[in-house]
């Protein structure tokens, strides 16, 4: 289904009007390799950090284009998880109504805390492939498995008390856990934003331990699970994403994601990626049932095709004056995260058609 572009013509300015329709031209020329993989036999499943989205705290509200550029991109996949939805919905009601009526989503309410900054998760979906299960939740650690225990509490330092795990810690953001079905595929799906704090000391301490405890959790879980079910088909496949934090692929943030048994696909694993230069965002998954298989993988670069380096003379009005000691280029690309994201999509195509496994194992059976 095609995006809804008739609010393009009101836009107030006719500058913006004719450079949006011509970059959406470009853009979607692009993305049209990508769009080509939605199909009835797989999904395409994405997770994405949309900067700030809705919270104005550190830049003005986004052009009226900047959300139908956001929406272009979203739209190629048929399902994706959002972070840093803020507390005011404007921004983000602005993108499902160019989506159209045929998308579905489900959003938390806003995290609280100076840690959580009034974030909320959110999964965009297509309800032509995706079936909500009706199963969702926002993860609340049991005691014994709390992020970090008394026994591992940091020093407090009265300088930066909130940065500090108190003792019983749960997570800075609360994942977000949901149930979907698309074709024979059911899966529950965890969307996260880890705690960042600083690159050393107690605070990444806490980014870690934030990590094993999510995956120490649904690990539990799922073979708490499998133990019930009366098949490996009928046991629920995990799906964690989103932003992680994770620093590189050689990192104890990377080792704390793949342990107990979760698995980032080959077809976005870093090495695999050329065009990543961070690592933050990452798809994990614990798949019990055997016909699980992931046919492709990547990520979306966000400025090939708008707010390009040599459209800054279009933007250098918009663009604050401070800092003085960057050049404006640097500052116009700064600016431009506050449009788009500082963080691109990444994606992995997932197979949903187990026809043919199914109707082999029947014909087995009868002979």
């Amino acid at each position: 289904m095609s995006n809804l572009y008739t609010g393009l013509p009101l836009l107030a300015d006719r500058a913006m009007r004719s450079r949006c329709a011509e970059r959406l031209l470009r853009l979607r020329e692009r993305l049209a390799p990508l769009r080509a993989k939605r199909s009835d036999s797989s999904l395409l499943l994405a997770t994405w950090n949309i900067r700030d989205f809705g919270a104005h705290r550190f830049a003005e509200p986004r052009l009226p284009e900047s959300i139908y550029y956001l929406a272009e991109i979203a739209s190629c996949f048929d399902l994706i998880a959002l972070q840093e939805v803020n507390r005011d919905l404007s921004e983000f009601e602005q993108l499902v109504a160019v989506l159209g009526d045929g998308w579905d989503y489900i959003l938390t309410d806003a995290t609280e805390g100076v840690s959580g900054n009034g974030e909320r998760m959110a999964f965009l979906f297509d309800r032509a492939k995706v079936r909500f299960r009706h199963i969702a939740g926002e993860i609340v650690l049991p005691s014994g498995q709390l992020v970090v225990a008394d026994a591992e509490r940091p020093a407090v330092q009265p300088d930066r008390p909130a940065t500090i795990p108190a003792a019983g810690q749960q997570f800075a953001r609360t994942p977000f856990l949901v149930a979907f079905q698309a074709g024979w595929f059911r899966f529950n799906l965890c969307t996260v934003h880890i705690y960042y704090g600083k690159e050393s000391g107690p605070e990444l301490k806490r980014r870690i331990a934030e990590i094993r405890a999510l995956v120490d959790f649904f690990a539990r879980r799922q073979d708490a699970e499998g133990r019930l079910a009366s098949s490996l088909q009928e046991a629920e496949n995990y799906i964690l994403l989103g932003d992680f934090n994770v620093v590189s692929p050689e990192h104890d943030t990377m080792a704390a994601l793949k342990r107990k048994g979760f698995v980032v696909p080959d077809q976005i694993d870093a090495r695999n990626v050329a065009a990543r230069d961070h690592f933050y965002d990452q798809i994990a998954v614990r798949a019990v049932d055997p016909r699980f298989r992931v046919l492709d993988g990547g990520v979306v670069d966000l400025f090939t095709d708008v707010f390009t380096d040599a459209d800054l003379p279009v933007y250098e009005h918009l663009v604050p004056t401070r800092p003085r000691n960057r050049t404006a280029l640097r500052r116009y690309q700064d600016w431009r995260t506050w449009q788009l994201s500082d963080h691109e999509p990444l994606w992995v195509q997932v197979q949903t058609d187990f026809s043919d496994t199914y109707l082999k194992e029947v014909l087995a059976t009868e002979r």
